[in-house]
């Protein structure tokens, strides 16, 4: 630098501005992707009608010979989300159409100096209509800032199937998070009427805690999962009487026509065998649809 650009009060200013909040992360570049998803039925089985995509955010659809969709898988080509992020899905199922829809891999939230990540799921089941929303885990870095928001339309004769789970900290690592901001809601609509709502939320001031048996004890993995279609209070003694082979800390209601099931394992393996076990046991029970493993599971 010249002594004249040295000079200028202007480069001064500047200079002063970029090393005046070393703990912010505005400036850094952000992800703004976007998918959306609508499928409908027909004779020859479910129909892609409309698919958007806006990087990071892919829509896959992987087939074996000329079967019809079975199955949409998304991608976040970006490698994970960081502070700041917005990714956005929709998922819309009219009448007839099934599909089930996971992700490629664990997503990672990774460590957030200021903006939370901001991720928002909206799904929609129609009449006669089948949906299951089974992606893979949510892995938390230590100091990560995450706002999800999973908003579900639910339309009587729907049958409807999603879970979301997410994992404190990289076990394999060996890191324990001990701080961060988290918050992970659900909203759930039957016929234009608010039937569920729920928020989970944990701050910097709570991690300190959360071995704590009212709490999260020693838990490392959470997940929530729900169930609209018919038979619910059948279906509801089913799980029941399932739930003491998942291995992991598990229970499960009925609330407002929608079975809700709670997990909780200390590590993340062990939820992820229980889910497993429990798909590949209660999806028998709902017939044939898109309520199984999902392929990507497996890869």
């Amino acid at each position: 630098m010249s002594p004249l650009d040295i000079a200028d009060p202007s480069i001064l200013s500047r200079a002063a501005d970029l090393y005046a909040d070393p703990l912010s992360d505005k400036g850094l570049q952000r992800a703004d992707g976007c998918g959306r998803l609508v499928l409908s039925g027909s004779e020859n089985g479910t129909r892609i009608d409309d698919v958007f995509e806006r990087s990071p955010i892919r829509i896959m659809f992987p087939r074996t010979g000329s079967r019809p969709v079975e199955e949409a898988v998304l991608i976040n080509t970006g490698g994970g989300v960081a502070g700041g992020d917005r990714l956005e899905c929709s998922v819309a199922v009219l009448p007839g159409a099934s599909i089930a829809v996971t992700s490629q891999a664990a997503e990672k939230i990774y460590r957030a100096l200021y903006e939370p990540a901001l991720v928002v799921t909206r799904l929609k089941a129609q009449e006669s209509a089948k949906l299951a929303w089974l992606p893979q885990e949510t892995i938390v870095f230590n100091r990560a800032r995450l706002h999800r928001t999973t908003e579900i339309d639910l339309f009587s004769g729907a049958e409807f199937l999603a879970l979301e789970w997410l994992v404190l900290g990289r076990a394999a690592h060996g890191e324990v998070v001990v701080g961060g901001n988290i918050t992970d809601s659900w909203r759930v609509k039957r016929d234009g009427r608010l039937i569920w709502a729920d928020s989970f939320r944990i701050t910097d001031e709570i991690f300190p805690h959360l071995n704590r048996r009212a709490l999260l004890a020693n838990c490392k993995a959470v997940a929530t999962l729900t169930h609209f279609g018919p038979y619910l209070e059948k279906r509801l003694d089913f799980l029941r009487e399932i739930i003491p082979s998942l291995g992991c800390s598990c229970a499960a209601t009925l609330v407002s026509g929608l079975i809700v099931v709670r997990f909780a394992a200390e590590e993340s393996s062990d939820l992820k065998l229980a889910l497993r076990s429990f798909l590949e046991q209660f999806g028998p029970e709902l017939g044939s649809g898109p309520f199984r493993v999902p392929k990507m599971w497996s890869c």
